[in-house]
């Protein structure tokens, strides 16, 4: 794992997103598809125009029960794109490294 995607737990999260623009994976270690993100996350978070607009974590919604609770994961991946704490988009399923660039830039 990249040291440009942290990885958050449930005391963590809050003070995590608090500022700038965040990109939240929700994912499970059993989860195919997360698994396949995973290695998109990686390539897109290596990207100069991503690392100057966002930050990236991940969240594992089995050991982090409460974050995934209250952000009422039902799916995943899951990716939430937070602004100063504050949630501005979901996108749920896998998607390819132009549009998570896309989706990331759109903040």
């Amino acid at each position: 794992m990249s040291e440009l995607i942290k990885h958050f737990t449930d005391d963590s999260f809050d003070q995590e997103i608090k500022e700038g623009v965040t990109l939240v994976d929700f994912h499970a270690d059993w989860c195919g598809p997360c698994r396949m993100l995973a290695r998109i996350l990686e390539q897109v978070a290596q990207d100069q125009d991503v690392i100057a607009k966002a930050s990236i974590g991940k969240i594992n919604i089995d050991n982090e029960h409460k974050t995934a609770s209250q952000f009422q994961i039902t799916s995943v991946p899951t990716l939430i794109l937070f602004q100063d704490g504050k949630e501005v988009n979901r996108l749920v399923g896998l998607c390819d490294a132009k549009a998570l660039k896309s989706f990331i830039l759109s903040a």
